[in-house]
Formats: structure tokens, C-alpha cells, sequence
């Protein structure tokens, strides 16, 4: 209510009540103004009677929403279902224009509001998170690889003469598939083993640039966040390569915001070299469901031009959620996510690294990852090909997810490229391995639950490759879901090896 309603309400309710009430509504607008003003994310959180009150207020500031609208064109904001507008908050003319996602559309102010301060509250997170001369970043409804397949289009028009992309080996099918949809061609650099770590041949990229020619090479697309023992690429050295050959460089960092190695990695590579734009996904650093990202880079003009690249309008649900999730947690409480998570990781580490030591496997000396681990396999592989895969299988139907073990040998092809080793990063890995990582918002009681379950599970598969007697295992402990499925059929092997690919 404006000052006019509460002064009418005195007339019915005694005046010091409603101004209290007065009072109080001001103390909600003042977290909004401040958030208008500042266009920063709170120190601290917002409760949910602030958020939705904010939301409320910006939601009728679209045409759809107007009392007295009269919608006579094709694109109106009409919605069948009530439950549908309730999910969107009643925002339901997305964002941008056809020619611009970050564009103003002059029927949905509130939904474009909204955009500008998602946009400026991501990059206030981003700078947080350690990459702090970021100059410009958007949310763009679409997940990582579709996100790459953007930047890779708008480099397409600044480098006519380009169809390569350098691409440091990383066994992950959509930002493979990125470059491919984008029409470019992946020359693929297989990396160097350096103790157990996989990490990036710098030597044979170079090669590969004076090779093919600078003016045919339309970007250099390196990876931080990865599954172990792949590391993080060498990113300095990458960008002072881009920079000497005249070479773009985007980075995939899906979920890199979160580790502050990764952000620094960035940073750093900006610093002393070439990034012209890095791109995560918002699921996996923020915890909103699937289905947006985050393009950002040093090069304002750069970034305007991919995000005028998107052609029309675009689903500013990805957008609602994360403003929304930004707002409820506030910079203090996502620095304390990031801080409970690097803990979990120490802990992750600390409690896999004494069960394998007890299956005489050994925890993968990976330090250069900060976020994936990887266990050896060796005792299970050396006595049946098919033990590694069935001890995946038997984690899935446990329900364990996120956990993925790699087989030696595995061969994929993906868009008419084949991979040996396929999911190892490399053609041929020493040993059969297991991953399990620490990502933003996992538990103490996840980690020790997940090591209850592979204890068990590494446990049923020595046993049943030793042939030993069904009788010497106590069936009556954890009857419920620790005892599902220890010997998975065909099916279930099938849906495990879909899931982890």
C-alpha cells in the first residue's frame, strides 16, 4: 500500500497500529531500493515474504498483468493454466527482443527489471568468486554447451576464414557436441601424463596453431572444471598463446564459480593473456534446476555481441530462479557454501583415500583438481573385465549418484569422432578408476553415506569374483535399500553405463 492507503486505514484501525504496519513495509522496500540502487547481491539473505513482495511488485508491472490490458496481438501473455502462472510468478513474457536477449521489451518492464538485476547480481557473485575484472556477463537460458555453441557462432562472423577449434582432450559429450552443432571442425590435443594427472600439452597445441595457420583457427576452447585425474587446463599459458597468435580463447568453467582455484585460473589467464569469454552452467554453482548459464568476459562489446547473437526472445525462468536463490542466500550465505564445500572435499578425500587404502587401491594424486577425486580400480579389473562397470552399476542402483567408474579400454564415438578410452580423458589410462567429487551443497552425512555403500559394494563384487559361498555374506544387515540389486541384471548395467556417459 502507498501512504495514501495507510492513511485511509487509520480511519478504521487505531493510527499507531498502521503506522507500525507502515513501518514495517518500509523496512521490506528498503531492502529493495537498496538492491535497485547498488544492483549488488545482500550481504545477507532475504526472507520470503521480502522476495515475494518484490517479485509481486515487478510482475505487474507487465502488460500482462495490467488491470485494464487489452491484448489484441499474437504474443499477449495469455496462459491456459493458473498453476502455470502461479509457477512463474506471473512472468510470462520472458526477456529481451527478437534481436537482443538483453534488451528491454516495452510491454514487460517488471520482466525486464528483472533481467538487468540477475545479470548484475550474477556479476557481482562472479567477482566475488574470485574473477575480479569481469567486465560484463548474462543468463542465457540454455545449458552449458548450447551456451559454447553461442560464443562459438559469434566468433564465426569475426574470423570468416576460421573452421578449426583447438580443443584439449575432455571426455564430455555436449562440449564436444558444442562445436561441432556450430559447424567448426574439433582438432582434438590428447594430454601429457604427468605423474597421475592429466594435464595440457602445451607443446603440441602450439604446434597445431603454426600448423593449421592463426587465420584458419577460430579459438583455442580450453576446460577448468573436470572429472579426475584430468585437471584443470594450463590456462595462463593457453591465453599467452591465444594472445601472441591473435587467437580467441573461451573457457568452459561449467562448475568452476564454485572452486576458487578454477576462478583464479581465469583470472589469471586474463591477466597475463587472452580470454575472451568463459561460460558456466547455473545449476551446478547455484542449485537451480537444469537449463541456464552464465556467459561472461573481460570485453564488454564482445559479450553485448553474443548475447545480441541469440535470436528472439528467451524463457526468463532461469533467470527468475537464480535471482531468487541469490536473494535468499545472500554473498554471505553463498561464501559459506563455498566454504562448506572445499571442506567436504578435504573430508570426501580423507574418507575415500582410508577405504581404499583397506581394498589395497590407492586415492589418485591429483592436486591440481579441486573439486573431482579418482580411486584405482586395479584389484577388481585385473581379475574380470566386467567387475568395474557392475560396481558402477551396483552404486546407481543403490542410489548412489554422481559416483562414475571409467573401465580401461572403452571406445565411443560422439558426432562421427571415435575416442579410445573413451570417459578417461586419454587413450590409454594405466588403471580402472572410480570418481566420486565434492560439489556445492553437499553434506557431511552424503559423504559418509556414500562410503557406507561403495564399502558394500566393493565388498559383493570380491566376493562374487572369488566365488565365494552367498552363505558367508549376513543378508539381515540393512535389509532395505542397502541390500537392492547386488548382482545387476543386463538392464540395469545399461542404464548405469547410459547415466555416467
Amino acid at each position: 500500500m502507498n501512504r495514501e492507503s495507510f492513511a485511509a486505514g487509520e480511519r478504521l484501525v487505531s493510527p499507531a497500529y498502521v503506522r507500525q504496519g507502515c513501518e514495517a513495509r518500509r523496512s521490506h522496500e528498503h531492502l529493495i531500493r537498496l538492491l535497485l540502487e547498488k544492483g549488488k547481491c545482500p550481504e545477507n539473505g532475504w526472507d520470503e515474504s521480502t522476495l515475494e513482495l518484490f517479485l509481486h511488485e515487478l510482475a505487474i508491472m507487465d502488460s500482462n498483468n495490467f488491470l485494464g490490458n487489452c491484448g489484441v496481438g499474437e504474443r499477449e501473455g495469455r496462459v491456459a493454466s493458473a498453476l502455470v502462472a502461479r509457477r512463474h510468478y506471473r512472468f510470462i513474457h520472458g526477456i529481451g527482443r527478437s534481436g537482443d536477449i538483453s534488451a528491454v521489451q516495452p510491454k514487460a518492464a517488471g520482466s525486464s527489471l528483472l533481467n538487468k538485476i540477475t545479470n548484475s547480481l550474477v556479476l557481482d557473485i562472479i567477482k566475488l568468486a574470485g574473477v575480479h575484472t569481469v567486465t560484463n556477463c548474462f543468463v542465457v537460458p540454455m545449458a552449458t554447451g548450447m551456451s559454447l555453441t553461442l560464443c562459438f557462432l559469434t566468433l564465426r562472423h569475426k574470423r570468416p576464414k576460421a573452421k578449426y577449434i583447438i580443443w584439449p582432450r575432455i571426455d564430455q559429450k555436449s562440449c564436444f557436441k558444442s562445436m561441432i552443432t556450430a559447424g567448426f571442425e574439433p582438432v582434438v590435443i590428447e594430454n601429457v601424463l604427468e605423474g597421475d594427472e592429466l594435464r595440457t600439452d602445451l607443446k603440441a597445441v602450439e604446434a597445431k596453431v603454426q600448423e593449421l595457420g592463426p587465420d584458419y583457427v577460430l579459438c583455442i576452447h580450453s576446460t577448468t572444471s573436470c572429472f579426475a585425474p584430468r585437471v584443470p587446463d594450463r590456462l595462463e599459458e593457453l591465453a599467452v598463446i591465444c594472445a601472441n597468435y591473435g587467437i580467441p580463447h573461451i573457457v568452459n568453467n561449467a562448475y568452476g564459480v564454485q572452486s576458487s582455484k578454477c576462478m583464479h585460473l581465469i583470472q589469471q589467464g586474463a591477466r597475463v593473456g587472452r580470454i575472451d569469454a568463459f561460460v558456466q552452467s547455473l545449476d551446478k554453482n547455484f542449485m537451480v534446476p537444469v537449463g541456464g548459464a552464465i556467459i561472461a568476459g573481460f570485453n564488454d562489446s564482445f559479450i553485448q555481441e553474443i548475447s545480441k547473437m541469440y535470436p528472439g526472445r528467451a524463457s526468463a525462468s532461469p533467470s527468475l530462479d537464480v535471482l531468487i536463490t541469490l536473494l535468499s542466500l545472500g554473498s554471505n550465505g553463498y561464501k559459506k557454501l563455498l566454504k562448506e564445500r572445499k571442506e567436504m572435499f578435504s573430508y570426501l578425500s580423507n574418507q575415500i583415500k582410508k577405504l581404499s587404502e583397506a581394498y589395497n587401491e590407492r586415492l589418485l594424486h591429483t592436486p591440481h583438481n579441486p573439486i573431482s577425486l579418482a580411486v584405482t580400480l586395479k584389484t577388481l579389473d585385473e581379475h574380470h573385465d566386467e567387475a568395474v562397470t557392475q560396481l558402477g552399476s551396483m552404486l546407481f542402483t543403490r542410489q548412489v549418484s554422481g559416483a562414475r567408474v571409467v573401465p580401461l579400454g572403452s571406445v565411443q564415438t560422439v558426432s562421427g569422432y571415435t575416442f579410445r578410452g573413451f570417459m578417461s580423458h586419454t587413450n590409454n589410462y594405466p588403471c580402472a578408476y572410480l570418481n566420486a567429487a565434492s560439489a556445492i551443497g553437499m553434506k557431511m552425512q552424503d559423504v559418509d553415506l556414500f562410503i557406507k555403500r561403495l564399502d558394500k559394494c566393493l565388498k559383493a563384487v570380491r566376493k562374487e569374483q572369488s566365488k565365494e559361498s552367498d552363505d558367508n555374506y549376513d543378508k539381515t544387515e540393512d535389509v532395505d535399500i542397502e541390500e537392492m540389486a547386488l548382482k545387476p541384471d543386463n538392464v540395469l548395467l545399461d542404464t548405469y553405463q547410459d547415466a555416467s556417459s
